[in-house]
């Protein structure tokens, strides 16, 4: 069974903290990027997500958002959490990271 609650590193050194699972697949916690995100003044940063009912799937999707502190971007991360045949739970996901732009003109380079 996958459950999200607890803390996760990805392989290039973030760290998701779930501290909160509601019983409806909802969770909060917080995010700290890693070394690779090469910006020593980004802060751990709060985040909301939904998980599927791992009742009715064992290796449920899920999605969450991250709100950055001090900068005007939000990332949105959706995956699936897989178990291993040794029990071990993996998350494998997407991101996409969008920075507020200051007009429409400049809206193409918003999004990564």
């Amino acid at each position: 069974q996958c459950l999200l609650s607890g803390s996760w590193r990805s392989d290039t050194g973030c760290r998701m903290v779930v501290s909160v699972l509601g019983k409806d697949g909802s969770f909060s916690g917080s995010y700290l990027p890693g070394p690779a995100a090469g910006n020593s003044e980004i802060l751990t940063s709060p985040l909301e997500g939904s998980q599927q009912d791992v009742g009715l799937v064992p290796q449920p999707t899920f999605s969450f958002t991250v709100r950055w502190r001090l900068r005007a971007q939000t990332t949105t991360f959706l995956g699936q959490c897989y178990v291993g045949t040794s029990g071990e739970e993996t998350l494998h996901a997407l991101w996409l990271l969008r920075e507020a732009a200051d007009s429409p003109t400049e809206d193409w380079k918003a999004t990564r």
